[in-house]
């Protein structure tokens, strides 16, 4: 595989020399302003990215002005890039992320360290892409890294030069191997055109004339008219779930546990049907016999209440005395 991705490359390199003219990095950038551009670039066409650059350039007093400026003004300022939105928020991600970890913006000590070092201090931070990173290296460090965008990675997965795994998980391993420090900068800049061309029009003539060009096999991995690669990919699982369920519909597996529900609640319907007479039949004397009661115990009071005042009324007549028994029960003189 190593001797067939090699070949691959090498043809790969050939073929984009025909097509496209490298582009030559600005040797008089400093260390911030390589990654800067590298923002604008990611993404996007050499002449848009220096052209945004400019603006960002004149628009601001300095860098620390651009670091704690709102995200919608930035896009604005960079409206000549195709997404110009991420690139405001690369830019600002890189001068906060470098500002809190130096603060300052004058990162020319990295280029006098150990390299090593200098791309794990950077690599380390999330708001900084790698594609910024191995900018830097390549064209501020002088050191052997390829920077790749997302375009140039499913380019790469197109022609076969790597697997479908490494495009997603975004690697492309024995690249440095096969391309020599000498042609890096020459490579990368041919394969970043390709990579942005394919991505402003996936389903162009010129760039699939191109990509069959360097891999005649690629048929299979190009992008149908219907929609993207992995559009296309993530969507295979939703189909056979639907027709899963579409198969499935006519075994109603879920409706035998309702139906003995519904039997539940027939019987029980029927029961209480059947119930009620017997049921109401049986409170009626209840109620009569405790009406019975009711009127038997106020009659009963009423009787005892009535004697009661009688024995009342004897009581006052047998108090009062008439004037002959007085007289009688007078002791004589």
């Amino acid at each position: 595989m190593s001797t067939q991705r090699a070949a691959l490359l090498t043809k790969a390199h050939k073929v984009l020399k025909k097509h496209y003219k490298p582009v030559a990095p600005a040797s008089s950038y400093s260390v911030l302003e390589h990654m800067l551009y590298a923002c604008c670039l990611e993404g996007a066409k050499h002449e848009a990215a220096e052209e945004a650059y400019a603006i960002l350039q004149q628009k601001y007093f300095d860098w620390n002005e651009v670091r704690v400026t709102a995200i919608g003004e930035l896009t604005e300022v960079l409206s000549a890039l195709p997404d110009p939105a991420a690139a405001a928020k690369r830019v600002r991600g890189v001068l906060q992320s470098l500002f809190e970890q130096y603060y300052s913006f004058d990162l020319e000590p990295l280029r006098k360290q150990n390299q090593g070092k200098s791309i794990k201090e950077l690599s380390q931070h999330r708001r900084i892409t790698p594609f910024v990173v191995n900018y830097l290296v390549q064209c501020g460090f002088g050191g052997h890294s390829i920077p790749l965008s997302d375009g140039s990675f499913e380019v790469l997965y197109i022609i076969g030069a790597i697997s479908e795994k490494d495009w997603k998980e975004r690697k492309a391993p024995g690249l440095e191997r096969t391309i020599p420090k000498k042609q890096g900068v020459e490579f990368g800049s041919l394969l970043h055109q390709l990579g942005t061309d394919y991505n402003a029009s996936r389903h162009s003539t010129r760039v699939r004339a191109i990509l069959l060009e360097i891999a005649p096999d690629c048929k299979d991995r190009l992008p149908k008219r219907g929609g993207k690669r992995e559009d296309e990919l993530t969507e295979k699982p939703d189909t056979t779930k639907a027709a899963k369920a579409k198969s499935s519909k006519p075994a109603k597996p879920e409706t035998a546990a309702p139906s003995e529900k519904a039997v539940k609640k027939a019987t029980k319907k029927a029961a209480a049907k059947t119930e009620p007479p017997a049921k109401t039949a049986k409170p009626k004397p209840e109620k009569e016999t405790t009406a019975a009661k009711k009127t038997t115990k106020k009659t009963t009071k009423a009787s005892a209440a009535k004697p009661g005042k009688a024995s009342k009324s004897t009581k006052k007549g047998t108090a009062k005395k008439s004037p002959t028994s007085r007289l009688a029960k007078r002791k004589p003189r």
